[in-house]
């Protein structure tokens, strides 16, 4: 019946402006209820992530079907929708601003180190900009693996297996991701940034 109660998908992934937040009540049923029907819950995320987003619902689907959620998003990962790719990254951040933190995944990075290996390289800035910020958030309790993280991807850019846009899009990423450190004055942050121009 929610899903069935939903408008059409948005059609842009910038300047949707408020109207989105329609949908904020969706988000709170499928949080509270939708955890308990994983399929059909798990439908109801997706659905609602092209409307507005599902990165507040899905977490709670991450704490108590951590492994199966896991595997579903590493599907959604090459999804047609940029909606839903973005949804991977930024529902699965361990620290987002907004919802509760994921403290498995701020534990232990290797939970979704794979999920943005997959989306790195994402045609949308939408879906890279949350790549970027949810290794940022990684950069806060793990320095050393997501700083290691950050330089391979540089060493990928510059070995010239990427194109020249995937390369440019690595390194806005790791110049994204690294940018608070480097305000602080840290110096691997410093010479990351300075290596990704």
């Amino acid at each position: 019946m929610l899903i069935a109660s939903l408008g059409p998908e948005l059609r842009a992934t910038e300047r949707n402006g408020l109207a989105v937040f329609f949908y904020l009540p969706h988000a709170h049923v499928i949080a509270a209820r939708g955890v308990e029907r994983f399929e059909s819950g798990m439908l109801a995320n997706y659905e609602l992530t092209k409307r507005m987003t599902a990165e507040y619902c899905i977490r709670p689907f991450l704490v108590r079907h951590r492994d199966r959620c896991l595997k579903m998003l590493a599907k959604w990962s090459k999804d047609p929708n940029p909606h839903v790719r973005r949804l991977v990254s930024e529902g699965t951040r361990p620290r987002l601003p907004w919802s509760m933190r994921l403290k498995e995944f701020q534990q232990n990075p290797d939970f979704t180190l794979p999920l943005l290996e997959r989306l790195k390289d994402d045609s949308e800035l939408y879906v890279r900009r949350s790549v970027a910020n949810h290794l940022a958030d990684i950069l806060k309790d793990h320095p050393d693996v997501a700083f290691a993280v950050c330089e391979r991807w540089i060493a990928e850019s510059d070995a010239g297996n990427l194109t020249t846009q995937q390369a440019a899009n690595r390194r806005w990423i790791v110049r994204h991701a690294v940018r608070l450190p480097t305000k602080k004055g840290e110096s691997r942050a410093i010479e990351i940034r300075n290596a990704a121009r």
